[in-house]
């Protein structure tokens, strides 16, 4: 398990020995007033957060907060209430509120704690290496933030303007536990650093931003790496313009790619599917991509930001094929919503857990010139705009700007266009994956192409 925290110098105000008793005593008050069953957690979080602009501070912000959630059952009646205030008496008005609510609630026959066989015993609770605290002032960061920056201006006298560059430290632990058999909790962290510079002037300006994001600071991209490749990327978008409507390939950048990993995952979440407000439903065993398609789960990768050893209720969480040959192997459930379908929890309350797309066509000289080439003539998307996603449908309408791509050459930058189609078409028409993979959160995928979507422009 994580060492206690406090006595990491991670600035904490609270151990994880804190925590179990403030935990403990709501569990047992719980108790006293004649709960079924309930949860409790306790958690804490501190940073540091630092913008410039021009070569000048604009903001310091240090956060710290902290909070105990309990939830409590009568029967199958559920009730939550949560408090920043960690005095006895405090915490037992707390739990008083969530047990007052429990019984004025309607009843639901599913809800419920988690079944004990799905909890995560305490031995099976690997550290996963999530936390590294950064000790890092608020002038330090300011330096690395105008460093970034003045990387981005010094990349060409284009880069006219900025909308500011960023560093952020932040950390935070917490311990859970709950009346069938769960006691856990960890720390983690998670350190950024991002500039967002502007090319032109006048009526001729573009955009662009960049970042970085680690649990580790060590790991973060110098900062001049990340300005100057802001840089490149809005001087590239310069004199951009409109394409006429047609349909063609699209090949979606890394990073938006895993936006369309992160639709495939909410059609098929529980709520999605209890609600029968998917595109998806009914989907388990049934083919939803390409045939060269898999998607795996693995929740353990050390340092993984979509890294736990398990979920938000205790369940364990465990590696598996999502999809396998374009297939559904798997939803995204939790407990409620795993009995609302008549299935088991999938240890996905909360979300999935650093999902990876692959294609098995993919060789690893697949990097971004050669999807380009593969691509051939179409389109080259690095920008969405709006939410223009339909998930009972699977309609997919956004706006986009990125490259016209002629014979699998960059000709010249587009924008105010937009892209169309379904989703279930889009997924079955993956073409490619590149090799060129982008971690976005918990989700990692290289570009993306789509065999054919309708561009809409002048």
């Amino acid at each position: 398990m994580n060492k206690t925290p406090a006595q990491d110098g991670a600035g904490f105000a609270y151990s994880r020995a804190d925590f179990e008793e403030l935990v403990d005593y709501a569990l047992g008050h719980a108790r006293r007033l004649g709960a079924t069953d309930a949860g409790a957690e306790a958690s804490e979080g501190c940073g540091l957060s630092v913008s410039v602009r021009k070569g000048e501070m604009e903001t310091v912000e240090r956060n710290r907060d902290k909070s105990l959630g309990i939830t409590v059952y009568v029967g199958s009646q559920r009730g939550n209430a949560s408090t920043s205030d960690f005095s006895r008496p405090a915490i037992e008005r707390t739990v008083q509120a969530a047990y007052d609510i429990a019984r004025f609630t309607a009843q639901d026959p599913v809800a419920g704690l988690p079944d004990a066989d799905d909890v995560a015993p305490l031995e099976a609770q690997p550290d996963l290496d999530l936390f590294h605290p950064w000790d890092v002032t608020s002038e330090q960061a300011a330096e690395l933030a105008l460093r970034c920056e003045r990387a981005a201006f010094d990349t060409d006298a284009r880069i006219t303007n900025s909308e500011g560059a960023g560093v952020s430290a932040q950390q935070s632990h917490f311990f859970s536990a709950h009346s069938h058999g769960f006691r856990g909790g960890y720390a983690s962290s998670r350190h950024s650093i991002s500039v967002a510079p502007i090319a032109g002037k006048g009526d001729e300006m573009q955009r662009d931003a960049w970042y970085s994001s680690m649990r580790s600071a060590a790991e973060l991209a110098a900062p001049e790496a990340v300005g100057r490749y802001a840089a490149e990327r809005a001087l590239a978008r310069l004199r951009s313009r409109k394409i006429k409507t047609r349909e063609c390939p699209v090949l979606f950048e890394s990073p938006l790619a895993a936006g369309l990993l992160g639709g495939y995952v909410q059609a098929t979440s529980g709520g999605s599917l209890y609600r029968k407000s998917t595109f998806l439903l009914d989907s388990l065993g049934k083919q939803v991509f390409a045939d060269h398609i898999d998607v795996e789960e693995d929740p353990f990768v050390r340092r993984g930001k979509g890294s736990a050893p398990f979920d938000e209720e205790g369940v364990r969480t465990r590696a598996r094929k999502v999809v396998d040959a374009g297939r559904v192997e798997g939803y995204f459930l939790s407990s409620y919503s795993a009995r609302k379908l008549g299935m088991k929890t999938t240890g996905n309350a909360g979300g999935s857990h650093n999902l990876t797309l692959r294609s098995r066509r993919t060789q690893p000289g697949d990097d971004l010139p050669e999807m380009l080439r593969k691509l051939g003539t179409g389109l080259f998307v690095i920008e969405l705009m709006g939410q223009g996603v339909n998930y009972v449908t699977g309609d997919y309408s956004r706006g986009a700007s990125g490259f016209w791509v002629e014979n699998g050459e960059i000709a010249y930058p587009v924008q105010e266009i937009t892209i169309a189609g379904n989703l279930r078409d889009m997924l079955m028409g993956i073409e490619a994956v590149g090799a060129d993979v982008y971690n976005y959160g918990a989700k990692s995928v290289g570009s993306i192409l789509i065999n054919r979507m309708k561009v809409a422009g002048s």
